[in-house]
């Protein structure tokens, strides 16, 4: 298991790559040219930049999160090919900076969904929290007239200036079924799935977070069944999954640990991270610690330490502590400290293998 930790960049995160290097076992960052737009192609000048800074801190940056998929790909119209080929050129840009693992997703509109980014849990700590009534009683258009007519609301991925788009974007998903989707996620992973093997970077996907539909949008990446259909769309191994455990974990009927140990081949990059599920469907992230979640965390690394997984993980997101001021979810405290736990369980691990060994050879 090769530990890496989220980072948005200089001047755009409260962490800085020098505690980044300070958490034991870390040895690179998952990163991202945030400021540019979705479908454009990545300037080679920046991508040099970001790696100029993390090597100054002996930190590889061989996984990035996310080059984001443009909505004409995912709607299936003519002008994703323009798209397609700026992905393209940006998967051979990363390649000659030594990217391994490219982490996307095919969620439209909307990546991850809360209703609160600062809900208090009993220990005083704070964390994203998903009200499922909330969500299921919110139509579209109420959605979009909220959001423009309130600048301070926001939505993941959707800075101000392109709130303007959403109730276009809402209009031209109102006909795309599931099907679609699924037509325009195979069209895309069969013109990127070459030139990431040319490339010898593996293409990740993340799971819907949450798993299920939201706001009349179709999700597909949900399950252990989806999974299973999607990796069969392009039946490459550089066509591969993000397995996270708190996006899947989410869905009480999903056995994560079951799914490390089905597609353990096709997993280069997993995010490893718990949430406490409530009986009416709403759900907290918590500590990684496996007693304070409905995930369980144990199993899960156990399954990746069962097929001898060599790929990448990062401790996803985590609370809010001892009074950090941070990025929602991606504070360095606890983050760090669900590092330590994950390391705690592998060596453990190590250990016990290690001795059930030597009695062997006795």
């Amino acid at each position: 298991m090769r530990m890496v930790f989220r980072w948005f960049g200089h001047g755009n995160d409260t962490v800085t790559l020098d505690q980044i290097k300070q958490i034991p076992g870390v040895e690179g960052i998952v990163w991202a040219l945030h400021d540019i737009p979705a479908g454009e192609e990545w300037p080679m000048e920046q991508i040099l930049e970001t790696r100029k800074m993390a090597d100054h801190y002996g930190l590889n940056i061989e996984v990035v999160e996310s080059v984001n998929v443009h909505e004409d790909i995912k709607l299936g119209l003519s002008t994703r090919e323009i798209y397609i080929e700026n992905y393209k050129r940006t998967i051979e840009k990363l390649a000659q900076v030594g990217v391994k693992v490219i982490c996307y997703n095919f969620m439209p509109v909307f990546d991850w969904i809360r209703t609160d980014l600062c809900k208090e849990l009993e220990d005083g700590s704070t964390a994203l929290f998903y009200e499922k009534e909330k969500i299921d009683k919110i139509e579209p258009l109420e959605l979009v007239r909220n959001l423009t007519k309130n600048p301070e609301l926001t939505m993941p991925g959707w800075e101000p200036d392109r709130l303007k788009h959403l109730s276009n974007l809402f209009e031209a998903y109102k006909d795309v079924s599931e099907e679609d989707l699924w037509n325009n996620l195979k069209y895309f992973l069969e013109q990127i799935i070459p030139v990431a093997e040319e490339n010898d970077i593996k293409m990740a996907i993340h799971p819907d977070d949450p798993p299920w539909p939201v706001f009349g949008l179709p999700r597909i990446i949900t399950n252990r069944e989806n999974i299973s259909r999607f990796l069969k769309l392009v039946d490459n191994p550089y066509n591969g999954v993000t397995l996270c455990s708190g996006s899947l974990g989410a869905n009480p009927d999903n056995n994560v640990a079951e799914m490390v140990r089905e597609f353990a081949d096709r997993i280069p990059f997993a995010h490893i991270r718990n949430v406490r599920i409530y009986e009416n469907g709403d759900f907290i992230e918590t500590s990684h610690r496996t007693s304070d979640g409905s995930v369980d965390i144990v199993d899960i690394v156990k399954a990746y330490h069962e097929n001898g997984f060599s790929g990448y993980a990062r401790p996803d997101h985590g609370r809010h502590i001892w009074g950090e001021k941070c990025r929602p979810g991606y504070g360095l405290y606890d983050r760090a400290l669900g590092i330590m736990y994950l390391w705690g369980i592998w060596d453990a691990l190590e250990r016990a293998k290690r001795e059930a060994n030597h009695a062997g050879n006795e």
